[in-house]
């Protein structure tokens, strides 16, 4: 463990940092509290020139290096030093390892591997010379179509939380620090500059704050403020959500910077509302700070408070830290990981009798779509990572069965994707989309979109093009052995054309070795394991509505599978839904409490002919609540690897305290004293899943 993973292992440099920021002066204090590049001194004219040429090339690309912000040379304290995720670390140019996106990775439900990618991604770091990853994106999309959904885990606060938690755990096991975003109620993209969402206390204490604790009780050193508006306020100045809740109730001993360039409007609303350091530019705070405190409009005990929190945290995590140096940047190992993830990640959808491809039996595969030729590995905004290579879905297929004949068709033509399809033994479509579909989005004036994409939300549909809709309804049936691959950020409408192919793979956006763990996945070298993190619903109008462009936005209590149980609507897929090449039984479940915790038992027993790996689900029921509460709510999970015919048991503990809920009337938390049924399974469909009831 680093000697600065845990909060009270920071606040033992407590006194030292506070001895250091009282000999201080306020302009050294407050430099602290900026990002190094003063843009104050460029004519407005000339910013966006700046800031197009810093980032526009590929060899000059935004945070190619890492970022400075503060540092005192007079006291050894040394500067922040960001590097931007979460797929890996956004430094170096051809070097650095891209994993599968982070919805990728929530679909192993594997905090395992997410904490191991972690340690991978700090070590990264530390060979670029950073000690701060931004790279831990936990927001919670209230509707998939988000466009950087992709670099957040899922649908389920309870799943949000434990996979960014890991994550962190295993970016400060290197001595990096983990800064956590964006917070809060950051799940709209093109509408991010101006948009004010608003919710109840309850929709805010219990759905989209959570996981952004579970995050903080993990240890995480920063957060990041995001740049919309909670209920009319810019969260980069609220004084509730960064003092009263953050500081206050939560007890956060680390520091809050804001969202790059923009995060911050206003000077003395900013600091007086908590915000500890803005970030990439100094726009509001730097000499603007300095004559706030001297005009008397910020107490210069906000700034000390600010400083002590820098300071604490640089000597918690750079005092003796370790490092590495560049060969571990794209190392095999780092590479086998994500591998591993992807793997891991790959879900499979639907399957008659199709996959996995037996090498024997297909000697010419029809491979149709665009994207099988592609690098793909997602967003080409803040969370870009440049790898030395991306293996695409045709090479991943080529290399595994280096025998095979494949037979290539990318769409356009459908009579000539018809023929190709009807003179091969099995057909895989790769559709789906890429960093122009959905992903950051922010167009500089005065210059091109500095991001080199369109990205944004997915406005328009959640479903696939209509030229990929159309060819997989037109050419799917022409084959029996007919599989579709699908390449995305989040969930994808598959009801138009689900009944045309024989089964579905989701790939998401799998990272470097992508191509790799398709081709495993589809000739059965690895055997399917993830799980979906999202509800499929039916029809769009299932899920909650979004205006992507709208100046205020309402966020309902319910969303995704919650919502859908909630209405009594059944979906096309349940969350947690993912199929394996073999068979798992479920022995009868147990419930009881010890201290503080639920403990849940079961065994698990793989029924089938080979070796596989299931993903466990425990879910509390709520339906003899006296408030209104969901049907039910992922609790907790754990993958457990069984032989042919063995059986293991399987333990999931809950605490108490996430069975709660929040009483605004009286502003506490309530654990209802009720018989709770326990589900658990393979998904949120009861057919999935044996219950029990525990009295609490």
């Amino acid at each position: 463990m680093s000697k600065a993973q845990t909060k009270e292992q920071r606040l033992a440099f407590t006194e030292e940092a506070r001895k250091i920021v009282d000999q201080l002066t306020l302009e050294e204090k407050v430099s602290l509290m900026s990002g190094n590049i003063d843009i104050q001194g460029i004519p407005p004219e000339k910013i966006s020139e700046v800031l197009g040429g810093m980032l526009a090339s590929e060899d000059a690309h935004y945070n190619a290096l890492p970022y400075d912000a503060g540092g005192i040379e007079r006291f050894d304290i040394p500067p922040m030093k960001f590097c931007d995720g979460p797929r890996g670390v956004v430094c170096g140019v051809g070097k650095t390892t891209c994993f599968p996106v982070s919805m990728a990775r929530g679909a192993s439900f594997d905090t395992d591997l997410e904490e191991a990618i972690g340690h991978a991604i700090g070590r990264e770091v530390r060979a670029y010379g950073g000690n701060l990853f931004a790279g831990v994106c936990i927001n919670l999309p209230y509707n998939p179509g988000w466009g950087r959904s992709q670099e957040s885990y899922g649908e389920e606060t309870h799943h949000i939380g434990a996979m960014g938690a890991a994550l962190v755990r295993g970016v400060q096991a290197e001595d990096v620090m983990a800064c956590v975003k964006h917070y809060a109620f950051n799940d709209m993209e093109n509408a991010r500059f101006k948009v004010s969402v608003t919710c109840d206390q309850r929709t805010e204490k219990e759905v989209y704050l959570p996981h952004f604790k579970d995050c903080l009780d993990a240890g995480a050193a920063s957060i990041m403020s995001s740049y919309n508006r909670y209920n009319g306020v810019h969260c980069g100045h609220h004084h509730y959500l960064l003092t009263e809740v953050l500081k206050e109730q939560w007890g956060f001993d680390g520091f809050v910077m804001s969202d790059f360039c923009w995060g911050v409007k206003d000077t003395v609303e900013a600091a007086n509302g908590g915000q500890d350091m803005e970030m990439l530019w100094t726009l509001e705070f730097g000499k603007k700070l300095v004559q706030a405190v001297r005009d008397g409009f910020v107490p210069e005990s906000r700034i000390n408070d600010a400083a002590l929190r820098i300071v604490r945290t640089i000597l918690a995590f750079d005092r003796g830290h370790k490092e590495y140096g560049m060969s571990v940047v794209g190392c095999r190992d780092h590479i086998e990981l994500a591998k591993r993830a992807a793997e891991e990640s790959i879900t499979l959808v639907k399957n008659e009798d199709v996959l996995p491809l037996d090498r024997a039996s297909v000697k010419k595969l029809a491979l149709i779509g665009s994207l099988a030729k592609k690098p793909n590995i997602g967003d080409y905004g803040s969370s870009r990572v440049r790898p030395a290579y991306v293996v695409t879905p045709e090479e991943g297929i080529q290399r595994a069965a280096p025998d095979l004949e494949i037979l290539y068709a990318d769409g356009s033509d459908i009579e000539a994707a018809k023929k190709t399809a009807s003179e091969a033994d099995a057909v895989v479509f790769i559709v789906g989309y890429n960093h122009d579909d959905e992903g950051e989005f922010v167009a500089v004036e005065g210059t091109d979109n500095y991001l080199g994409a369109t990205g944004g939300d997915r406005k328009q549909s959640l479903g696939l093009h209509a030229n990929d809709i159309e060819l997989l309804k037109a050419v799917g049936p022409v084959n029996p052995r007919s599989t579709a691959v699908l390449i995305g950020g989040n969930m994808i409408m598959m009801t138009e054309w689900i009944d045309c192919v024989n089964s579905v793979v989701m790939a998401y956006y799998p990272g470097m070795e992508g191509g790799t763990a398709i081709a495993e996945i589809l000739f059965g070298d690895v055997n399917p394991s993830g799980k979906l993190p999202f509800v499929v619903p039916v029809k769009e109008t299932d899920l909650p509505y979004v205006d992507w462009e709208a100046t205020d936005q309402y966020y309902e209590y319910y969303h995704g599978y919650t919502r859908l149980e909630k209405k009594g609507i059944a979906p096309l897929y349940p969350y947690g839904h993912g199929l394996s090449y073999t068979t798992f039984g479920y022995g009868e479940p147990t419930a009881k409490v010890e201290g503080n915790a639920l403990i849940i038992g079961t065994t698990v027993t793989n029924t089938g002919t080979c070796a596989g790996t299931e993903v466990v689900q425990a879910y509390a029921g709520y339906i003899n609540s006296a408030v209104d509460r969901p049907v039910k709510q992922l609790a907790g999970f754990a993958r457990v690897s069984l032989n042919p015919g063995e059986m293991k048991p399987v333990t999931i503990r809950v605490p108490l305290e996430k069975l709660e809920y929040y009483e605004p009337s009286t502003r506490t938390w309530v654990l209802e004293h009720m018989d709770y049924p326990i589900h658990v399974g393979g998904s949120a469909a009861e057919k999935d899943l044996k219950t029990v009831t525990v009295a609490l």
